[in-house]
């Protein structure tokens, strides 16, 4: 994963989402469904419903850039089933963000965050 400052906010999108979406499809369902500014530099991701393909959306300043994983072997974390989900958007920290993105079981059924 690109080096990410600590206090990046990183926002996961409550559902599937349907991977052929581009930067432009992405960019609306940050505006429609976030409600917030995508050129703020927060990263946005978004998973399909097999939870195998992720897409990572940001504005670094330049340009819209959108990471994409796909996993060889099992599942990225069913993040809309934790108990902190919030259905306008799960919020997560860079090292969940990094966590989510090595298939970390442990991020589906807990919040890291300490209340």
């Amino acid at each position: 994963m690109i080096g990410l400052p600590a206090h990046i906010q990183v926002w996961a999108y409550p559902g599937p989402c349907d991977m052929r979406k581009g930067h432009n499809g992405l960019m609306g369902l940050v505006e429609r469904h976030f409600c917030r500014d995508i050129l703020s530099g927060d990263l946005f991701l978004f998973v399909n419903r097999r939870r195998t393909l992720s897409k990572t959306l940001y504005f670094d300043g330049t340009g819209y850039v959108i990471l994409y994983k796909r996993r060889l072997k099992g599942t990225f974390p069913r993040l809309w089933d934790r108990p902190d989900a919030d259905p306008t958007g799960i919020e997560l920290s860079a090292s969940e963000l990094s966590l989510f993105l090595e298939g970390c079981k442990l991020l589906a059924t807990t919040s890291l965050r300490s209340p």
